[in-house]
């Protein structure tokens, strides 16, 4: 039986090596002891069930594969180095090893009880505290903002960002900007926009101590503690080596319509690692993944690849806490069309897609 290799336990990771489990022999390469969703990771900052909630065993995944918990090290054409484990030879290879982010958004440590010790420490340290300083008005800013005030509501919010909008970068239409700043200034959340901080404060992020900032135009802004809210950086440098030259500046891997890697008929990739030019999504992984499965099992069967992969029309969909936000959802015409709190909650902000992921790792 043929052997895929799958390095990257996130949202695409799983999505493959769960499609793949009844036609190949599995192995799925992850660092962390425990799946982490992190699409609800920002509520779990703030609340602690879902402290609990977004971690997630990978024991009842795969039913014949197996799961490989260590760091990759690096990958030499189809072979893939772990710490502590011997070199594992893939007749297909799959990356998917996403991005980093700063915390809450993403965890990055590989034990669940050291990340659930943390969000404790900063859900007591939010409890505490006066003012908070949210650097970055993206859609990080924006969602975790909504989710502070809607747990912790006498906390006094400030929102920095170079922009002098918020939702600064490309995609969003005004009317969703003009809908999203209303709900924050109603919830009392001061937007410092146009000019960024002159300089990072001395405290690291979500640590309970007063500071004083500047930003570059002059304005002073004291808080109790503050979060940085940008920064995603692709997680690929075990691939420099032998996939250097398949690599951009940016860390990301080129990939064909299959999503092959360019010049490697047994290799694809899937998520945030690839260059396909949309947004970084979890439904894009996922997307994807659905791809490698069909392309795969082709190879499986003695075809060719046939299953393609272009970009669609991007739905955003921002909650600010489990009753608020708004959603950018685009109709089939190709129209965008904004859409209230309401029908956000219904889509994502209650349930945060949990069901649906425990559902994949065939959790109850």
């Amino acid at each position: 039986m043929a052997k895929v290799v799958v390095v990257g336990g996130g949202y695409g990771g799983i999505t493959v090596a769960g499609g793949l489990d009844d036609v190949a022999e599995v192995v799925l390469v992850e660092q962390k002891d425990q799946f982490v969703h992190h699409a609800a990771a920002l509520r779990a900052a703030v609340d602690s069930v879902w402290g609990h909630t977004i971690f997630m065993p990978y024991t009842r995944l795969l039913k014949h594969g197996n799961v490989v918990h260590g760091t990759c090290m690096r990958v030499d054409g189809t072979t893939v180095y772990v710490a502590g484990h011997e070199p594992i030879e893939a007749d297909y290879l799959v990356l998917a090893t996403g991005t980093t982010y700063p915390f809450p958004a993403k965890h990055m440590v590989s034990q669940a009880s050291v990340a659930k010790a943390r969000l404790d420490q900063t859900r007591e340290n939010l409890a505490r505290a006066r003012r908070v300083m949210l650097v970055g008005a993206g859609t990080v800013g924006v969602e975790f903002a909504g989710e502070l005030t809607s747990t912790f509501p006498d906390l006094e919010i400030i929102m920095i960002d170079k922009e002098n909008t918020i939702l600064g970068t490309p995609g969003y239409i005004d009317e969703l900007r003009t809908t999203i700043t209303q709900q924050m200034v109603d919830r009392g959340i001061k937007l410092v926009l146009g000019a960024p901080l002159a300089y990072m404060p001395p405290t690291d992020v979500g640590m309970l101590a007063t500071f004083q900032v500047e930003t570059l135009a002059g304005e002073s802004i004291e808080a109790d503690i503050w979060f940085l809210c940008y920064g995603a950086q692709t997680a690929s440098g075990y691939l420099h080596g032998s996939y250097s030259d398949l690599m951009h500046s940016n860390g990301t891997i080129r990939v064909d319509e299959h999503m092959r890697v360019s010049g490697m008929p047994n290799v694809y990739a899937v998520g945030d690692i690839t260059d396909v030019p949309e947004s970084k999504r979890a439904d894009a992984a996922r997307a994807h993944a659905r791809v490698v499965i069909a392309n795969i099992r082709d190879q499986l069967a003695g075809r060719e690849p046939s299953t393609t992969y272009a970009p669609g029309k991007e739905w955003v969909i921002l909650p600010l806490g489990p009753d608020g936000g708004a959603s950018q959802l685009v109709d089939p015409d190709g129209t965008a069309r904004i859409v209230g709190a309401e029908e956000t909650a219904e889509i994502k902000g209650t349930d945060l897609m949990v069901t649906m992921i425990r559902g994949q790792l065939h959790l109850p």
